[in-house]
């Protein structure tokens, strides 16, 4: 195991639908680093995960939304999935999460259709990203600038802003978070 992450703290918003590898695989990559991953929930219990057209595995929640503190944290991940994201920001709590994380300075991940999280928090506007193709007019519509990569950093703004495409770009996805919260002083 690596430890580039070790002492770090980062959250994984997401609910019912997920899209499963845009879940367990960032996880999974953040635990090899070194980090403590807590799924955060609109419920407790578990979440159930979408696997490309049925219903997947489910995931144990660590933390609803209500009981979360963004300052335990030194990241946050948003997978997509077409349900999950759209659950989210109907969430208003939720799209507070998020803004808080934007607010204290700290790095937000978002990879498929998690983007539309990012517009509904206010977030999107002045940023270069990426995301499904599907919703890449919502983007533009938000003040993005969209770009067709399998990763975008964009560290303009008082956070960077993390994004990925789909499942398949899930490995640059994942390296760029590590690298991105592995270079941030320490709190």
């Amino acid at each position: 195991m690596s430890t580039q992450l070790q002492n770090r703290t980062l959250a994984i918003l997401a609910t019912d639908g997920f899209e499963q590898s845009e879940l367990m695989q960032p996880k999974a990559d953040l635990e090899a680093a070194g980090a403590t991953v807590h799924v955060v929930s609109l419920k407790d219990g578990e979440i159930k995960g979408w696997d490309q057209d049925d219903w997947g595995q489910s995931v144990a929640v660590d933390k609803t939304v209500s009981e979360a503190t963004v300052s335990d944290y030194d990241a946050l991940v948003l997978p997509g999935g077409q349900i999950n994201p759209d659950l989210l920001r109907a969430d208003a709590d939720a799209v507070a999460f998020v803004k808080a994380f934007a607010e204290a300075g700290m790095p937000i991940a978002a990879v498929c259709h998690a983007p539309w999280v990012v517009i509904e928090a206010g977030l999107a506007e002045g940023r270069d990203m990426t995301s499904y193709m599907s919703i890449r007019t919502d983007l533009k519509n938000a003040g993005a600038t969209v770009h067709d990569k399998e990763v975008v950093v964009c560290q303009n703004g008082p956070f960077t802003l993390i994004t990925s495409r789909k499942p398949e770009d899930l490995d640059a996805f994942g390296k760029a978070i590590i690298e991105t919260v592995a270079s941030m002083e320490a709190a």
